[in-house]
């Protein structure tokens, strides 16, 4: 009865120690970590791309993508940082469903949670190896975020977590970047109080310890969308919302006054393809404002090889098994004629 203890699971460092990054992973990581962090300080103006599929599904069709991201990475990169999205956790509304590659390395077996975190670190590993790619992942589990702190060099926290207290004091102890997303409900006040607790210092239990942290200066806000009373979804990325959004920065002591714009979700009403619009028109709002143009960092895109979504079982290769995705084809133009405009 109650909850039934499978097997004691390896602590991080152990992990890490088994499947170690090389010095020259070490450094590219890094260095990719300081080039994003200039933006979220004011200090350079290139866009960021937090972008890729909703959730990582398989290792191949993932690493096929980051290999086309890379070829156009270097295309871009006086402009544009690209930041692959390898989401390994899926947080599921009602806790049915696939709930990421953390779960279940292969979605069609059961779920085996050792293989699992055996299966995201070898693929954020890959990323990093042979493309050059630190990645983001969304903490969906605060506890599990150290299997992965090395390799990470954008975390965001989701519209359902965001109000919870352990994902705030863990954001807040975090050295890159920490998107925090507003909740579901679009209370844009919860917000901003998950981004002024995780840029606060804390004391706090984690893992069985008694920790400190040094409160994270990048932690910023990610606009997603909302669902209203009536349960319709509503966007928040309008020129109008910037406005209102980079008003709540200046009334707070907050540092480093960011938001990255996620264009699906609830913005798109989960429509994928309107990802395309919505990207060109948030572009077209910064280019009218330069408060705009300094708070709005950059776009989170759901995109992965093939246009929408299909049911696990299905097999088409690069295909999203969860929500929607923008086909590679259209994200390729999109993120040219980003560069083209910013």
């Amino acid at each position: 009865m109650g909850m039934n203890f499978q097997r004691k699971l390896p602590i991080p460092q152990e992990v890490k120690k088994e499947f170690p990054l090389t010095e020259k992973m070490i450094q590219v990581k890094a260095e990719r970590d300081e080039e994003i962090r200039k933006v979220f300080e004011g200090k350079s103006d290139k866009f960021i791309l937090v972008i890729g599929p909703c959730s990582a599904d398989y290792s191949e069709p993932v690493l096929e993508y980051i290999s086309r991201l890379r070829k156009i990475s270097d295309q871009v990169s006086d402009k544009i940082i690209i930041v692959p999205r390898i989401y390994t956790n899926k947080p599921r509304t009602t806790g049915q469903g696939y709930k990421g590659m953390l779960h279940q390395p292969d979605p069609e077996a059961k779920p085996d949670m050792y293989k699992g975190l055996i299966a995201i670190r070898e693929l954020h590993i890959a990323a990093l190896r042979d493309y050059g790619f630190s990645c983001a992942d969304e903490m969906l589990y605060p506890e599990n975020f150290r299997y992965l702190s090395d390799l990470l060099s954008y975390v965001a926290i989701g519209a359902r977590s965001v109000e919870n207290q352990q994902h705030r004091l863990t954001a807040s102890g975090i050295s890159v970047p920490v998107g925090m997303k507003n909740p579901t409900g679009g209370d844009l006040s919860v917000m901003m109080n998950s981004i002024t607790a995780a840029q606060a210092s804390h004391t706090f239990l984690y893992r069985g310890w008694e920790v400190v942290s040094d409160g994270n200066p990048l932690a910023h806000s990610i606009l997603r969308g909302y669902i209203d009373y009536t349960g319709k979804s509503s966007s928040n990325y309008h020129y109008e919302d910037l406005v209102r959004v980079n008003e709540l920065y200046a009334k707070s002591n907050l540092v480093n006054p960011s938001v990255i714009v996620d264009t699906n979700h609830n913005n798109s009403g989960k429509q994928y393809l309107e990802q395309v619009r919505i990207a060109k028109d948030i572009v077209h709002s910064r280019n009218q404002n330069d408060d705009i143009k300094h708070l709005v960092k950059g776009l989170m895109i759901e995109s992965y090889l093939e246009d929408g979504a299909q049911s696990a079982g299905e097999h088409v290769f690069g295909k999203s098994i969860t929500d929607p995705c923008l086909g590679w084809e259209k994200t390729e133009q999109l993120i040219f004629d980003i560069a083209e405009k910013i």
